[in-house]
């Protein structure tokens, strides 16, 4: 089994998913967050699914700093997301979620607040179906918060971030632990020439990253 190919951008993507499923990409990652400039809605991702594109989605709002997280912000974040993907895009049950962890967390940070909100996304999504099986979750980031976060079971995929200076990350890269992996930012061309800005990604090649379409 082959690696995937796919992009993560902030951009709307469905004018140009034809011209990336013809450049050779297998996936694309979209947003879901507070700000609806930049997330995924439900005719982009009908586009992509049309054109041959699975997706994959990622929570982020302001997780840059420890303050940020606490088991009653995964709560409120994993309600959200729950939210945007069941009734506004219909994403799959089974298929994942991922929660951003975008800085250099310490083993502290990762111990206290950052395990507390990956608590609080997990109860947030098991309480939204009853206790049935709903949306797997999965975290972006360090190496080291990575690796932590998937042994401790509060996430059970994991995105690793392209700042491979970041603790535990070369590590985590070099022994493939990781279910994506993001690399460094650059732009292609879109539908009629138009430039994207984009951040490159590959899926494990042995791994189910938690894809789907609509």
């Amino acid at each position: 089994m082959t690696a995937l190919k796919g992009l993560d951008t902030a951009m709307e993507l469905t004018r140009h998913a034809q011209a990336l499923r013809q450049q050779g990409y297998d996936f694309v990652l979209r947003y879901y967050s507070h700000n609806g400039a930049k997330n995924l809605c439900l005719g982009e991702a009908r586009a992509l699914a049309q054109a041959g594109l699975r997706i994959g989605v990622v929570w982020e709002s302001a997780g840059t700093h420890a303050s940020f997280f606490s088991r009653a912000q995964g709560l409120s974040d994993g309600a959200a997301a729950f939210q945007m993907a069941h009734e506004k895009i219909g994403q799959p049950f089974g298929s994942a979620i991922y929660f951003a962890v975008d800085y250099d967390p310490t083993q502290a940070d990762i111990d206290g607040p950052i395990s507390n909100y990956f608590t609080g996304v997990r109860a947030a999504l098991y309480v939204a179906t009853q206790g049935q099986p709903s949306y797997r979750v999965g975290v972006y980031g360090s190496g080291l918060c990575c690796g932590a976060l998937v042994e401790r079971e509060v996430a059970s995929l994991s995105w690793l971030s392209q700042s491979t200076g970041f603790a535990g990350s070369k590590q985590y890269a070099d022994q493939m632990k990781y279910d994506l992996i993001q690399t460094m930012p650059t732009r292609i061309g879109g539908d009629c020439g138009i430039e994207l800005s984009i951040d490159p990604d590959a899926t494990r090649p042995d791994c189910d990253a938690g894809l789907f379409t609509v």
